[in-house]
């Protein structure tokens, strides 16, 4: 018999359930894949206590996860059986053993990536590709702001930007977290329980303010971010760590100089599979070449699901987190 871990409440972590399921044949452009890593993100979380909708409860959460083709479903083509495969979009029901997932939606692994690797670095590293690389381009000599520089899309954000001549202030919130980002490529930390995000940002930047902003923490830092924008600055807020940013009239928009501001997700940055893979490529050649070097910070088994939740929520994880089937 096969576990999962089942959401059948909204709520806090204790709504994580270690269950039994009985796992069906994989219906048509389906792959059965056994789970050997298991990404922990932050999205979790929102569709746990019910910030973005989920199709249930019950449902099984998580949307990232690598691990081996067990078999195959009617009119799958592209992979075997014994195939080492990884995903990092819905449909939801990552927190699983095992899995049928559609064939449409896998990422061929290369030898020279392994399954954790995986698992803990796609969905926040093709996060840190389109933010970069489409979202708003970054370029060589510019000076950007990150939000979080310490966590887990931080830390591939930073290092990214880094490896091709940006210089990249980033906010923490701690000395520890501070001396992370800096090893992560942060030419500046600003530690923000102790020093005003904004003023420190005008004093790096000569009072000019940065040309974008990539702020995954929300209700905590908008308007510090709006202030920090150089007039025609984007402000992409990607996430909502400390809550929801609450209404905004855009009128801001103009008064602060003609900002742009964008709430993307990943979501709609793979929805075709060729970008899907161009991103996943993007993402591996970065790991290969060494400008992304990943830290997986914490292991958890799968069934202590609900502790690892409680640990990110409470920021005592550092990096990439994994959950093991």
């Amino acid at each position: 018999m096969n576990h999962a871990i089942q959401i059948t409440a909204l709520g806090g972590p204790e709504q994580l359930h270690w269950t039994q399921l009985e796992i069906p044949a994989p219906g048509t452009g389906e792959v059965r894949m056994r789970q050997t890593a298991i990404g922990l993100n932050f999205i979790d979380v929102y569709f746990r206590t019910g910030l973005y909708p989920a199709p249930g409860p019950p449902f099984i959460p998580g949307f990232e996860a690598a691990g081996v083709v067990e078999a195959l479903g009617p009119r799958v083509r592209e992979f075997q059986v014994g195939d080492r495969v990884a995903y990092a979009s819905g449909p939801l029901g990552a927190y699983a053993e095992v899995r049928n997932y559609p064939a449409e939606r896998l990422i061929p692994l290369p030898e020279d990536i392994s399954e954790r690797t995986a698992a803990a670095a796609l969905l926040k590293g093709m996060t840190a590709e389109y933010l970069l690389r489409r979202t708003y381009r970054v370029r060589q000599g510019e000076t950007i702001l990150v939000h979080a520089a310490a966590g887990g899309v931080g830390q591939l954000l930073c290092q990214w930007a880094a490896g091709v001549g940006v210089s990249v202030i980033g906010t923490v919130g701690s000395d520890e977290k501070a001396q992370i980002a800096r090893g992560k490529g942060c030419s500046h930390t600003i530690v923000y329980s102790r020093e005003d995000i904004t003023e420190r940002v005008k004093e790096i930047t000569g009072g000019s303010g940065v040309p974008v902003v990539y702020d995954g923490v929300g209700q905590a830092t908008f308007q510090a971010s709006l202030t920090c924008l150089q007039p025609r600055g984007t402000l992409v807020s990607f996430g909502q760590a400390s809550g929801k940013v609450p209404p905004l009239d855009i009128g801001e928009l103009s008064r602060r100089g003609s900002l742009y501001l964008t709430r993307p997700t990943l979501f709609d940055y793979v929805r075709e599979r060729e970008d899907l893979l161009d991103s996943a490529a993007a993402l591996f050649e970065q790991l290969r070449n060494g400008h992304i070097k990943l830290e997986i910070g914490s292991s958890y088994p799968l069934r202590d699901a609900a502790r690892a939740h409680q640990d990110l929520e409470a920021r005592r994880t550092l990096g990439s987190s994994l959950l093991l089937p």
